[in-house]
């Protein structure tokens, strides 16, 4: 199972993708802008500037996902709450927004798994996993790394 903390900074990283486009939907705006807030309120120490300026950073989202750690903000059910409903509006909102930070899965036990579609820009990575034990299918079709603001269902 993905650490707590990386799946707070996967919303950071995802809002910050969304929420800061002018096109993006009130709600994922709130639910980015009530993360950030409580997050400047009880862990001002974590910085997330540079995660903002370069959200498809790995090295930016290991560094939060640290700080976050040191903080304890991994326990805090309230901050979860608000990832819980930043992913959620991004999810209805803006699901092109994962497109740009890529895949990262850790740790999953599936009978089958199936990655498609994906348009990763910038530094992602695509599709990045460790630790999947899977076993049925594996499907992992339509991955590209570095084609900005391509449209995945448009196969050239």
């Amino acid at each position: 199972m993905e650490p707590i903390s990386a799946t707070i900074v996967t919303a950071l990283a995802l809002g910050a993708v969304a929420a800061l486009k002018e096109v993006s939907a009130q709600a994922v705006k709130d639910a980015y802008a009530g993360l950030k807030n409580l997050l400047q309120q009880r862990y001002s120490r974590v910085s997330i500037a540079q995660l903002e300026d370069a959200p498809d950073s790995k090295v930016q989202r290991e560094a939060v996902e640290e700080a976050l750690k040191k903080a304890g903000a991994d326990r805090d059910e309230e901050l979860l709450r608000k990832v819980k409903e930043l992913m959620d509006a991004v999810q209805t909102h803006a699901p092109q927004a994962a497109a740009a930070i890529g895949v990262d899965i850790e740790d999953i036990k599936a009978t089958s798994l199936r990655i498609a579609d994906i348009v990763a820009s910038g530094t992602a990575s695509g599709v990045t996993a460790r630790r999947v034990e899977v076993s049925g299918s594996v499907v992992i079709e339509g991955v590209r790394v570095g084609e900005s603001g391509a449209d995945p269902s448009k196969k050239s």
